[in-house]
């Protein structure tokens, strides 16, 4: 197998002729007793191929080794005998990254599912009681609930927060408001399919929004990816069957106040230590302080009294329980995605946005039978594709 010489052959006979030839006394070879005690032992029979001889630094001066090093180094080589054979680096792998793996899975998993759960609660209540300002605002008020109970009993911990805080919270909780709102308005006009291809279209509004008033330039793919994203958009509003333009405005409306949303969390909360759950905790509280008295000014108690009445008699005691889980699964979707940004990065979550988007079309045209032309299905798809090629431009 080894056939070629890296350094000449030394064959150690006899110990007499090192010793003449250094001329070193006998009673300094004291520390190489053990290997010149026998001569039999010294022989080499066979010829030992070696790589490189280091360490023989004898001192002519004091006869000592100056420096102890092994005296042979030993390698296997190729049949070429070119280069020595290293060994295969072995993966180490990452500790706690298939945990996270997991954990970012089961993020998107259960974020999904909520999100896909609430909309069907969404659409029944709001097809019984069609009062949007006031369904968003139990849905803010049941999300601060839970937090406020979950910090007082410390099931979780409270945030440490400030004046400076809630004051770089404030922007975020109006676009917020706003978004929530227009996106209820939209459901109790349309169907929730239709809304949410419209949402679709919110990277655009991303863009022409950074574009024009924050002055950011991004790269040609990125403004390529809307062709479809508004191409897709409009080709499905010409063809919904059940079109309505307060429905349409809303989503709309709905697009530019989260853009927004998104611009003043990314500049007002830098360097601010609070977790993505407390953080949208947060921002529900804000959020219900401020839409509380408009719901009161638009809709009013007599409204929801009378919308009330009706509701229950229609459906039962089941209506209670549409209007509580729509409110709980609104907090939770949202606590969740949140909780997700903590783990991943931007883009991922776009995409992520963007799965979630055709889960929640597909399963809401299964549920509620919504009517669809092969067209419209069509102009969805072309939606949803362009904001998936969106989020990829955007790398």
């Amino acid at each position: 197998m080894i056939t070629t010489l890296k350094q000449p052959t030394i064959s150690f006979s006899n110990p007499d002729v090192l010793r003449k030839k250094f001329q070193v006394p006998t009673s300094q070879f004291a520390s190489f007793a053990p290997l010149i005690r026998r001569k039999s032992d010294l022989l080499i029979q066979k010829p030992l191929h070696v790589s490189s001889v280091k360490g023989l630094g004898f001192g002519l001066g004091d006869g000592l080794l100056r420096e102890r090093k092994p005296l042979i180094k030993c390698e296997a080589y190729e049949a070429d005998g070119s280069e020595p054979i290293k060994p295969e680096p072995v993966p180490v792998p990452i500790p706690g990254e298939a945990a996270r793996k997991v954990k970012i899975g089961i993020y998107f998993a259960v974020w999904w599912a909520l999100n896909v759960v609430f909309n069907i609660y969404n659409k029944k209540v709001l097809n019984a009681f069609p009062y949007p300002w006031l369904t968003s605002t139990l849905s803010l008020a049941m999300g601060s609930l839970i937090m406020v109970v979950s910090w007082a009993t410390r099931i979780a911990e409270a945030p440490n927060t400030d004046s400076d805080f809630w004051k770089a919270l404030l922007p975020v909780a109006v676009a917020h408001t706003i978004g929530h709102v227009a996106a209820t308005v939209s459901m109790s006009k349309v169907a929730v399919s239709f809304t949410h291809i419209i949402k679709s279209a919110e990277p655009a509004f991303s863009v022409l929004v950074s574009r024009f008033f924050l002055g950011e330039s991004f790269a040609a793919g990125v403004y390529w990816s809307l062709v479809p994203i508004i191409g897709g958009c409009a080709l499905a509003a010409v063809t919904e069957l059940n079109f309505n333009m307060i429905g349409f405005m809303g989503a709309m409306i709905s697009n530019l106040a989260f853009v927004f949303r998104n611009i003043f969390s990314k500049k007002g909360m830098k360097g601010k230590s609070v977790s993505g759950m407390n953080y949208y905790a947060c921002l529900s509280i804000l959020s219900l302080v401020l839409l509380t008295p408009f719901a009161l000014y638009v809709e009013g108690p007599k409204m929801w009294a009378a919308g009330w009445d009706k509701a229950v008699s229609d459906i039962g005691s089941n209506f209670i329980w549409w209007l509580t889980a729509q409110s709980v699964f609104y907090h939770l979707y949202n606590q969740v995605s949140y909780m997700s940004l903590d783990e991943i990065s931007p883009l991922t979550f776009s995409i992520g946005n963007t799965m979630k988007r055709i889960s929640v079309i597909v399963s809401s045209i299964i549920i509620f039978r919504t009517p669809v032309q092969p067209v419209n299905a069509l102009g969805a798809a072309i939606a949803v594709f362009g904001t998936f090629l969106y989020s990829q431009a955007k790398q």
